[in-house]
């Protein structure tokens, strides 16, 4: 077997393969306060479980959800499609964030160290499951001298039995390397892409033997689209109305004019070897790190059996990834 493909979580004994899937999508409408999305639209629940049982098939094991995420309806439809198979899943949720499920409204965020447990039992209920294998705080600015607590709740968890490792969601170095300090932190959640690097937190879960769990693989699917897509996100997408935050689309979902143009320079190295544009960017990030766990999302089977398809390819080869480099300006 190719090395790149026994991959570990974390220093555990924890398998996790290369290439986990993102549940954010599956979880359907959720909002803000304001009634803003914060999903991707309407979903197929058969459909969500179908894909999850075809992953496993496919040899996919890796599910990263939160407890937000459709208010709480990602982590339920998971949960069903596990039912049965859960000891050949390694299940990944996040707390921080406070909902009201009835509503599937995001009403705000809690920090402090009594609901890290409330919101666990929680998430073990909706998923079915007694334990989680890795609990990710959610909440990407939490300040430190609070986050230590939250990483001791977490290591008491791990002394339960409940969690078998955690993690912090964010991309500040120095706020994850203040819980890789935890003897039972196994990995960073970060954003990273060809179109956005992140060498620091590549170096620092180089450095400490952590996993680089990637979200924003394929750039909230920018790096998916087809050549000269410029059709928009429909309703209920977080894309149509884009935060501050989610600079690759405009109003309406529309691709950013800027950002559209970084893909349409790499695409042609991204789908060499007969890759998909979608390949090629997860390649991409295998071939940046040995450490790199792409959790791309995903709505439907042919979603899941395409960035399967990844794994037959591998990693982009080196004069490629110098290829992109040049192209992007690096």
């Amino acid at each position: 077997m190719d090395t790149w493909r026994d991959t570990r979580l974390g220093g555990s004994d924890i398998s996790t393969g290369p290439l986990g899937l993102g549940c954010w999508a599956i979880g359907g409408p959720w909002q803000d306060r304001d009634g803003n999305p914060l999903g991707w639209g309407a979903v197929d629940d058969d459909e969500s479980v179908a894909a999850v049982r075809r992953a496993l098939d496919l040899g996919i094991t890796f599910f990263d959800t939160a407890d937000a995420y459709g208010a709480g309806h990602s982590e339920r439809v998971l949960g069903r499609a596990l039912r049965g198979r859960r000891s050949e899943a390694v299940i990944a949720t996040k707390w921080g964030n406070v909902f009201d499920e009835r509503t599937k409204t995001l009403t705000g965020t809690d920090d402090s160290p009594e609901h890290v447990r409330r919101a666990l039992l929680a998430s073990l209920e909706r998923l079915g499951t007694d334990y989680v294998d890795l609990y990710q705080l959610h909440l990407s600015d939490t300040p430190p001298e609070r986050a230590l607590a939250l990483r001791e709740a977490c290591e008491d968890l791990v002394q339960e039995g409940l969690v078998r490792g955690y993690a912090w969601s964010t991309d500040d170095p120095r706020r994850a390397a203040l819980f890789a300090d935890g003897a039972n932190c196994l990995a960073v959640q970060h954003a990273a892409n060809v179109l956005q690097d992140a060498p620091e937190l590549f170096a620092l879960c180089a450095a400490r033997g952590l996993t680089s769990v990637n979200r924003s693989p394929l750039a909230m699917g920018l790096l998916a689209k087809a050549a000269g897509a410029r059709s928009g996100a429909g309703a209920g997408d977080i894309r149509a109305v884009p935060p501050a935050w989610l600079t690759w689309y405009g109003p309406g979902g529309v691709p950013a004019p800027d950002w559209a143009r970084r893909v349409t320079a790499v695409r042609e190295v991204l789908t060499s070897g007969g890759r998909t544009p979608a390949q090629g960017a997860l390649a991409w990030l295998w071939a940046r790190s040995p450490r790199a766990l792409p959790i791309p999302g995903f709505r439907s089977v042919a979603q899941v059996e395409e960035n399967a398809g990844a794994l037959e390819h591998g990693p982009l080869e080196e004069n490629l990834m110098k290829e992109i480099q040049v192209l992007l300006g690096g």
